[in-house]
């Protein structure tokens, strides 16, 4: 393959995923493994992880820790595991006024990577329905994330700013997770956010 037309196709993955690419990846632009190492002592790429590289003088992103921590956690077949969830993904939404502290990541029963400590894992199965694509990594979607958060340990005002902000965006309608599936505890502590919310209105 010609440098030029190698160097696009490794630029097609770069461009969408903030400058980040995985080894498989490039190689699949053509890049053989021995170009790997050429590359990364040139410095023209950047090894940031294991089978995880970032062109050198590709602008910063907003997001750049969860692309990279999407593509490191791709399985054999260069599938991420890694979903963006709970309180990480409020903050992606911009609901609530939430700044965690550690990653949130929903990932499948099956995974195995060891995780740094700033990292919590909520393993379970999610539907095409329950999650968003965006540039280089994938968040749940609103709904699905007010639901885990409900579920979880997210304070009762949080919550109710939360789903405030939801619905204020138009982003969730209070009739669908009326008939949304989840735990006596969810359905308690959402019907006791919304609650919050009609008496904030009622004042």
């Amino acid at each position: 393959m010609k440098n030029g037309k190698r160097e696009d196709e490794l630029l097609e993955y770069a461009n969408s995923q903030a400058g980040y690419f995985t080894a498989k990846q490039a190689e699949k632009a053509g890049y053989s493994y021995r170009l790997h190492s050429y590359h990364t002592s040139t410095g023209r790429w950047i090894k940031v992880d294991r089978g995880v590289f970032r062109l050198r003088n590709f602008p910063a992103s907003q997001r750049e820790d969860l692309i990279r921590w999407t593509l490191w956690s791709r399985n054999q077949k260069d599938k991420p595991q890694m979903v963006a969830s709970h309180e990480t993904a409020l903050a992606v939404h911009e609901l609530s006024d939430v700044m965690p502290a550690k990653f949130c990541f929903t990932v499948p029963s099956g995974f195995r990577k060891k995780v740094p400590k700033n990292f919590v894992l909520h393993r379970s199965k999610l539907y095409e329905g329950d999650v968003e694509k965006r540039e280089g990594f994938s968040v749940t979607t609103p709904l699905r994330t007010l639901i885990d958060v409900a579920e979880g340990n997210l304070s009762e005002d949080e919550l109710a700013k939360a789903l405030r902000d939801a619905l204020d965006k138009g982003l969730v309608q209070l009739k669908k997770i009326d008939v949304t599936k989840m735990s006596e505890k969810g359905k308690l502590r959402m019907l006791m956010a919304i609650k919050a919310i009609q008496e904030k209105k009622a004042v």
